[in-house]
C-alpha cells in the first residue's frame, strides 16, 4: 500500500463512517473498481482507531457522563437519565455483537456479500427506505426517551449493517426516525452506539492481526489513524448541524446515484 492509497482510504473511512452512505462500501469499491490491493488487517485497525478517537473526542463530555452514570447505576444503585441512556446503548449493541460473531464464525460476508453487486443493491434499497422513513418521521423523541424495545429495534438495524453497502449509521438512523426520533437525536444515538461496536470490531481485528505474521507498515498505519480521525471528527460536527435543516435527502440522492452508477459500471465491465 502506498502512502497516497493510505491517505485516500483513510479519508474515505473518516468521511463515510458516520454518514448514512456506508463506509464499508466505499472501502471495498477502490479494490473492485480501481484495482487497488486489499488494505489489510493492520490498516483496518488503524482507521478503526482513528474513527473511534474522533467520536470519543467529539462526545467526550457525554461519554464521561454516561460512564459515570452507568457504573453509578451498578455500584450505587443510582437511577438517572444518563444511566438509562447508557444501558440502552449497551442493549442496542447486543444484536450487532451476536450477529457479527455469527457471520465471522462462518465467514459469511467475505464468502458471499463482499460483492459490488450486493453493494449496489443495498445502496439503492436502503437509500430508498431512508427517504421513505425520513419523509414520514414525526421527529418528537429524543435519545433520552429510548425504551428497551426501541433500543433492540435500532440494535437489530445495526446488525443488518454488517451487509456491505447498508451503512451502520444509515440503518440505525432509519430505525430511529421510524420510531419517531428527531433527526438530531437519531444521529446522536447512532454516533454514541457506534462507540462499543467500533471497539468490538477493532478488538476482533486486533486479535486477528496479532495472530498473523504479515509485516506491519507503520507509516501507512499512522496516516490512517490521523486522516480518519480528522475527517471523521469534522463529519460528525458538520452532520449534526446540517441534518436538522436539510434532512436525509442529500444522502438518499447520493446513495441512489452511487448504486445505479455502480450498476452501470458493472454492466459495462461484466
Amino acid at each position: 500500500m502506498t502512502n497516497l492509497e493510505a491517505f485516500m482510504l483513510a479519508l474515505i473511512q473518516g468521511l463515510t463512517e458516520f454518514l448514512p452512505v456506508s463506509s464499508s462500501a466505499h472501502l471495498i469499491l477502490p479494490s473492485a473498481v480501481l484495482g487497488w490491493a486489499d488494505q489489510g488487517l493492520a490498516f483496518d485497525v488503524a482507521v478503526h482507531v482513528g474513527t473511534l478517537l474522533a467520536v470519543l473526542g467529539y462526545f467526550r463530555k457525554e461519554v464521561v457522563q454516561l460512564l459515570n452514570a452507568f457504573f453509578g447505576s451498578i455500584f450505587k444503585k443510582e437511577r438517572s437519565k444518563d444511566a438509562m441512556l447508557a444501558w440502552m446503548i449497551v442493549l442496542a449493541t447486543i444484536p450487532a455483537g451476536l450477529f457479527g460473531l455469527f457471520v465471522k464464525a462462518f465467514d459469511i460476508v467475505d464468502l458471499y456479500l463482499r460483492s459490488p453487486w450486493v453493494i449496489a443493491t443495498t445502496c439503492i434499497v436502503f437509500g430508498a427506505l431512508l427517504w421513505w422513513v425520513d419523509r414520514r418521521a414525526s421527529c418528537q423523541v429524543n435519545e433520552y426517551e429510548t425504551t428497551p424495545k426501541s433500543a433492540l429495534l435500532i440494535g437489530l438495524a445495526q446488525a443488518m449493517a454488517i451487509i456491505p453497502g447498508t451503512s451502520r449509521s444509515g440503518a440505525t438512523m432509519t430505525a430511529a426516525l421510524y420510531l419517531g426520533y428527531t433527526r438530531e437525536a437519531a444521529a446522536r444515538f447512532s454516533f454514541l452506539m457506534s462507540i462499543p461496536i467500533i471497539v468490538l470490531a477493532g478488538g476482533l481485528l486486533s486479535i486477528s492481526l496479532a495472530k498473523g505474521e504479515a509485516p506491519i507498515m507503520w507509516e501507512p498505519m499512522l496516516i490512517g489513524v490521523v486522516v480518519s480521525f480528522i475527517s471523521a471528527y469534522l463529519v460528525i460536527h458538520w452532520f449534526l448541524k446540517l441534518v436538522t435543516r436539510v434532512g436525509m435527502l442529500p444522502f438518499v440522492i447520493y446513495r441512489i446515484l452511487l448504486g445505479f452508477g455502480l450498476v452501470f459500471f458493472l454492466s459495462m465491465h461484466g
